[in-house]
């Protein structure tokens, strides 16, 4: 076959492939048959994955799959390794992978990845996966336009119920099912918020949206593998997931880490750390608003405790727990400054004296063995003691004293 011949066979290959791929959108196909269709005329393995590599469809071979795994290009939870990939190829074995991005009128939607076992993937072959990614870009933004009325939607019903306005039981019953959604199982609220933006994207309004609109397809995407019918829902700050407490972990503590673990990944490809916060398992419809109040509750205690990028259980807060159901903030703060006085302060002073103040607590006012903690001498310490207890009361002698105050530092904790 002459030059000019073979490339009008591969023009023709691509043409052929186009055409077959816009009836299959016209007939109402899906992105698992854009994948089966390219990969069956171009004789490789095709995945479609969302832009921070999630898999959304393919027709790969566990051969291929293996490929990629061994090439470092797929992480621990099955997330496909987009910041090590491009459209200049990478190569797997004997073989290559090369990624393409599929985008349309600008916005960045997914991610096409075309894998041969045996050889390079050719410009032809290139053109013909840029072909594919076009009518995906086609289909992805129909989905989208109808996605984004659906969720809405649900997402708004949802918020209904843990407002307690859902309407009636037959009403709600029918919505649930309309929507596929199961909770005639016991489940626990689980509250997802991005951690903050650097200072520099923080204003990026647009920018933060495209972060959240992803994190909470991840959310979909991830929930929908654990069971079928959890609600999930994106309340443009925050993402919300019921996710079922099964048989064997009546407390959804198992379940609910198995989630986070998958849609956090090894944190590549541009995905966001974040916040998670988890009720305490209910059974019942009515107890949905209780429970959403519970997982903001935890979220927001969590971050302060333990930092951004952790999970916090409300069953697990302890004295926390009865913080939480104090309506007035500012009356747990009244408490730690009558209780603490000078030592509620913000400043370096009493920074330290609270510090001492914590290790003579938990060590039942041993003051030689928190002089061992605190590295200083025993006569130094016992001058603050004696300072404390100027400024407290008879912490040594009067337990209840002590428990007020060791309360009152727990609630400075989460300020």
């Amino acid at each position: 076959m002459t030059t000019r011949e073979g490339a009008s066979a591969a023009l023709a290959r691509i043409d052929a492939l186009h055409s077959a791929l816009t009836e299959l959108v016209l007939e109402g196909g899906d992105l698992d048959r854009i994948a089966a269709e390219a990969a069956r005329v171009l004789g490789i393995g095709v995945l479609i994955t969302s832009t921070d590599g999630r898999e959304r469809a393919s027709a790969m071979t566990d051969d291929l799959r293996a490929l990629l795994e061994g090439g470092g290009l797929v992480d621990p939870t099955g997330r496909f390794r987009v910041e090590r990939a491009g459209a200049d190829g990478v190569p797997v074995g004997g073989g290559e992978a090369r990624m393409l991005r599929v985008v349309a009128g600008g916005t960045d939607l997914a991610r096409l990845v075309g894998c041969r076992a045996d050889g390079s993937i050719t410009q032809d072959d290139v053109h013909a996966l840029e072909r594919a990614a076009a009518v995906a870009a086609l289909l992805i933004t129909r989905e989208q336009a109808v996605s984004a009325v659906e969720t809405k939607y649900q997402g708004d019903f949802l918020r209904d119920l843990f407002l307690g306005r859902a309407g009636d039981s037959a009403y709600v019953t029918g919505h649930l099912a309309s929507f596929g959604w199961d909770l005639t199982r016991p489940v626990v609220v689980v509250c997802a918020e991005i951690d903050p933006a650097p200072a520099d994207v923080a204003g990026e309004s647009a920018q933060h949206r495209r972060w959240q609109e992803r994190f909470a397809q991840a959310w979909r995407q991830v929930t929908r593998d654990v069971a079928e019918g959890i609600p999930t829902a994106d309340f443009s700050s925050e993402v919300v997931a019921l996710l079922p407490a099964l048989e064997h972990d009546r407390l959804g503590h198992d379940v609910v880490r198995r989630v986070v673990k998958a849609v956090a990944g090894d944190k590549g490809g541009g995905r966001r750390p974040f916040t998670v916060g988890v009720s305490r398992v209910t059974s019942s419809l009515q107890e949905l608003p209780g429970a959403y109040a519970q997982s903001q509750r935890a979220l927001s205690i969590g971050r302060k405790l333990h930092g951004s990028g952790s999970t916090t259980f409300f069953d697990q807060l302890g004295v926390h727990r009865l913080f939480a159901l104090v309506p007035d903030a500012r009356e747990l703060g009244e408490f730690a400054r009558d209780v603490l006085g000078p030592l509620a302060e913000p400043t370096a002073e009493a920074a330290k004296a609270r510090e001492t103040l914590q290790v003579l607590l938990d060590t039942n006012f041993n003051v030689a063995e928190a002089a061992r903690e605190q590295f200083v001498h025993y006569n130094t310490l016992r001058y603050r003691v004696g300072k404390l207890e100027r400024q407290l009361g008879p912490l040594s002698s009067d337990p209840h004293l002590r428990l007020d105050v060791a309360v009152a530092l727990r609630v400075l904790e989460i300020g």
